[in-house]
């Protein structure tokens, strides 16, 4: 028989008790030509789908190829954090034995809700407070770390814990924190349709967890840079 190629993926993580929540990447569990069979199946999947909602995909022109999109859709671009590897991150040492705080931001967020899967738009800022053992890493590095972790079905919530452990263990800096404002189109799209409500997730780490003042810096210079 025939077996799915998800049913393979799935048997090779649950020999290794390897989680595979919605938020989990799995991308290391997957074979170099098994991407590609995945999206066939879950095309498949979703014709069939689109059939239960009695959709004609034959003789609309429009929908005739959306399965094939939709799959193509959610394995390479809008949960790509889950099936594709990541990013390569080049570090280099605190030469200079840098100590003062430092802001990135705000970054895109990209992402959609597990409950629904409906997009999570929004921005992210960064305060690093390194230390002379720091490893540093560019801008763009902190947006494609940043896309990665978002670019998965998750809640807010955890998406920005992920992101601070990524963050923390690469960079060991003395200090790390994370503020994301989103909005969420499950309340603009969906239930009571709300058009207005935002989520603001933060994590505070280290330096910014023990010092208020150094706290207080950062919130104050978001504030000032979103007037």
């Amino acid at each position: 028989m025939n077996v799915p190629v998800s049913e393979k993926i799935r048997a090779r993580l649950q020999a290794a008790s390897q989680r595979f929540h919605a938020n989990d990447s799995i991308a290391e569990y997957i074979e170099p030509d098994e991407l590609a069979q995945l999206q066939d199946e879950v095309e498949g999947k979703l014709l069939g789908v689109l059939r239960s909602l009695v959709i004609d995909t034959e003789s609309d022109h429009n929908t005739r190829g959306t399965a094939r999109r939709i799959a193509r859709m959610y394995l390479s671009e809008v949960f790509r954090g889950r099936y594709g590897a990541k990013p390569d991150v080049t570090e280099f040492p605190n030469i200079e034995r840098l100590n003062e705080l430092i802001i990135v931001g705000p970054i895109t967020v990209r992402s959609a809700c597990s409950h629904h899967l409906c997009p999570i738009l929004g921005k992210l800022w960064v305060g690093v407070l390194p230390n002379e053992n720091t490893n540093l890493i560019g801008l763009s590095k902190y947006v494609r770390l940043t896309d990665w972790v978002m670019s998965r079905p998750q809640i807010q919530e955890e998406a920005v814990v992920r992101l601070a452990d990524l963050l923390q263990h690469t960079m060991q800096p003395d200090g790390l924190a994370l503020v994301m404002e989103a909005d969420h189109f499950c309340m603009r799209w969906r239930g009571v349709k709300d058009s207005d409500s935002t989520m603001t997730s933060s994590v505070m780490r280290g330096s910014f967890l023990k010092n208020a003042n150094l706290r207080a810096e950062f919130l104050a210079l978001l504030r000032n840079r979103s007037r």
